[in-house]
């Protein structure tokens, strides 16, 4: 029997049914909590303030160029850098570190069902909540920064070149959550605590604009940046921020995002074998 002919009879739909209930049940956890209340103010902070300037700030005399540039940076160097890595930071960690801390991961552990399928599973329906969320702000926040425009506004957003801005927002968008995403979950069965080496994370993405080049394809915000359709004019400390160093096609730095992500998922799904549980030190 070939390597194929054994791969087709693996149970996928056994494995697909399984999957899909998993996702299910963690989207229920994970979108209706108090607890997960910051993170949708940390997604929807910007949302509210960009609204208030619409509402209020009716002088549109200067055109859209600034307001081009400030959803940029707002995009930029907010969601990007702080508010989608510690919302999939909330988000992720808790999938499977949460669980145990809560005492509840051994349930899943006690099922008959593979561990592999376990970290998928929840890993899909992190990428679907932070995805919803963080989506959701950045679609809301490049729509409300255009209405003060009114109908030119609303032009630039469907036939102009907001069309495309809109689609590259969300689009890095997913991308950020997803490679986030697995990274986080990765830690969160490596480590007791995952906040020390996401600190040290955070600071890995924010140097790395002046590591070396082979250093620099080893984190998310590298593929990220090559992907932004607008570029911010950043000065003094922000300027960093933006340095790209050798340009990289955008399928190219997709599939950079994809392929880390990719491996990262394999540690996991390698490191959840040997997972044991002691409520007695966690």
């Amino acid at each position: 029997m070939t390597r194929v002919e054994q791969i087709r009879q693996y149970p996928w739909r056994l494995w697909t049914r399984q999957v899909s209930t998993i996702v299910r049940m963690e989207l229920r956890k994970s979108l209706f909590r108090w607890r997960s209340a910051w993170i949708y103010l940390l997604a929807f902070a910007p949302v509210g303030i960009i609204l208030t300037h619409a509402l209020v700030d009716h002088d549109t005399s200067g055109g859209m160029r600034e307001d081009i540039l400030v959803l940029a940076g707002i995009f930029q160097f907010y969601y990007l850098r702080l508010a989608i890595f510690f919302g999939c930071l909330g988000i992720f960690t808790r999938l499977i570190r949460g669980e145990m801390v809560e005492r509840s991961l051994h349930y899943y552990l006690l099922a008959p069902i593979r561990r592999e399928l376990l970290v998928i599973g929840k890993f899909i329906a992190g990428v679907i909540t932070s995805v919803t969320v963080f989506g959701s702000a950045v679609f809301m926040a490049t729509t409300f920064m255009y209405l003060r425009f009114g109908h030119k506004g609303m032009e630039f957003l469907t036939d102009g070149p907001g069309a495309y801005h809109m689609k590259a927002y969300l689009g890095i968008t997913v991308l950020a959550c997803i490679g986030y995403g697995a990274i986080f979950l990765a830690l969160s069965m490596i480590f007791k605590n995952p906040i020390v080496p996401a600190i040290v994370l955070f600071g890995w993405e924010a140097i790395n604009p002046v590591v070396s080049p082979l250093m620099q394809k080893l984190s998310i915000i590298f593929y990220l940046r090559h992907l932004v359709p607008v570029e911010v004019p950043a000065q003094g400390m922000f300027a960093i921020l933006t340095v790209v160093a050798e340009p990289v096609p955008a399928w190219a730095a997709s599939l950079g995002v994809l392929a880390l992500t990719a491996g990262v998922l394999v540690l996991a799904c390698y490191r959840v074998r040997k997972l044991e549980i002691s409520y007695t030190t966690d």
